[in-house]
């Protein structure tokens, strides 16, 4: 069993991210700030809402910018 994430875990993964009621909003937003290529939605395992993600055209620059946040 995982233990479950502190306030200051749950603040660093999606406290400051936006937040969304449904993909299409999270997705509609990516649209419209013209990056809807790059973007992907996510439900968020600790806030329950949608979140946009970057797609990473292969997984060594994925793990780069991951380790660099």
């Amino acid at each position: 069993m995982m233990k479950r994430p502190t306030r200051e875990e749950r603040h660093h993964v999606c406290g400051r991210k936006r937040r969304y009621r449904s993909a299409g909003d999270a997705l509609d937003a990516a649209l419209l700030a013209g990056v809807e290529r790059q973007s992907t939605a996510y439900r968020c395992p600790l806030c329950g809402q949608w979140h946009l993600a970057r797609r990473f055209p292969n997984a060594a620059t994925a793990t780069e910018d991951f380790r660099r946040s």
